[in-house]
């Protein structure tokens, strides 16, 4: 166990946790939404610093992240836990274990450990993933101080519920962001997900008022997200805060306890990226069918494509110096 971070002491022994925006007020004794974070003598208490459950190699490309050092590799980490109750969670084995049978396990790893296994892979970032990264925030925070230091890049693939305060404390040493935009349905998120859109979307604002760089992801999943108004609300949010932000509209598969759902036909997905382009979005891209063209990046100025994929594989790359080398357009992004 370790001392949490933004807590509020109130009456009763009970204290308000400030970490994500459900800001629970948790009894003495008692557990918050995450489960992962509890309340003993009016101290609050991370259950899970330190306790890793998964740690991999990936691609940068699998978080997604297009426009962020392509080609490199993330070593991935997470723990258990999660501040939604997605019903089509994909990693609901461990990012639901807490809430589904009550159990905080893990591999007592430290954060320097965590470090060094990065470089010795030599990966350019580390990745917080898999689960939600907010709510294993002390843990994340003491890595990505130390990785920074070490030059590696942070990012966070996030559902976007972190507070202006947290947020803000480690933003010196958080380079990048996806963020699920899952519906732009306040009755959507609250069924789905058991969350409020208003705070998802000022989120996002925030990681771009930071100078982080974000790129967002919307799951496409049949009859509850696919239609074209609420596709063009979330291409049109998007663009308000920056055209240059890519999105990544990815294909549903049925999953956990949404599984009388089909896959998403995969012209519903290229519905959805001719929205976000006619929308004035300059990268839009397919997720979770390789080989259909939509993985590709494109000038947003002449058209020519600038980097070839396959799945999470780079097979042509033809950007020079953040521009492009048939127009000599800039292409937003870090490190691309």
């Amino acid at each position: 166990m370790k001392e949490a971070m933004f807590f509020e002491k109130l009456d009763d022994n009970s204290v308000r946790c400030h970490l994500c925006r459900h800001t629970c007020v948790i009894e003495d004794g008692k557990k918050g939404i995450c489960r992962v974070r509890e309340n003993r003598g009016g101290i609050l208490y991370s259950l899970v610093y330190g306790k890793l459950i998964s740690e991999n190699i990936d691609p940068i490309e699998k978080k997604p992240l297009y426009h962020f050092f392509p080609g490199t590799t993330s070593f991935s980490v997470a723990t258990v836990g999660c501040n939604f109750r997605c019903l089509n969670c994909q990693n609901y084995e461990i990012s639901q274990l807490p809430k589904d049978h009550n159990q905080i396990v893990g591999r007592d790893v430290t954060p320097e450990k965590i470090v060094t296994d990065a470089l010795s892979y030599h990966c350019k970032s580390i990745s917080y993933t898999y689960t939600e990264p907010t709510i294993f925030f002390e843990y994340a925070y003491e890595i990505a101080k130390i990785a920074t230091q070490k030059s590696l890049k942070n990012v966070f693939v996030s559902n976007g519920y972190t507070t202006r305060e947290a947020l803000a404390t480690i933003k010196p040493y958080l380079h990048a962001a996806n963020i699920d935009l899952k519906s732009f349905s306040k009755e959507t998120y609250k069924k789905m997900c058991g969350a409020r859109l208003e705070e998802v979307l000022d989120c996002i604002r925030s990681y771009k008022e930071m100078g982080i760089w974000i790129e967002i992801t919307t799951l496409i999943i049949p009859e509850i997200n696919d239609s074209e108004s609420e596709l063009r609300e979330i291409a049109g949010f998007i663009k308000s805060v920056g055209c240059e932000i890519p999105w990544h509209v990815s294909r549903f598969y049925p999953r956990y306890r949404l599984i009388e759902k089909p896959p998403t036909p995969v012209d519903k997905l290229r519905t959805a990226r001719e929205i976000g382009l006619e929308t004035g979005l300059r990268y839009v891209y397919e997720g979770n069918v390789p080989g259909e063209g939509g993985e590709n990046t494109y000038c947003y100025t002449c058209g020519k494509v600038l980097i070839r994929r396959y799945g999470y594989q780079i097979l042509e790359n033809n950007i020079v110096n953040s521009k492009c080398t048939e127009c000599n357009s800039t292409i937003d992004g870090v490190g691309i």
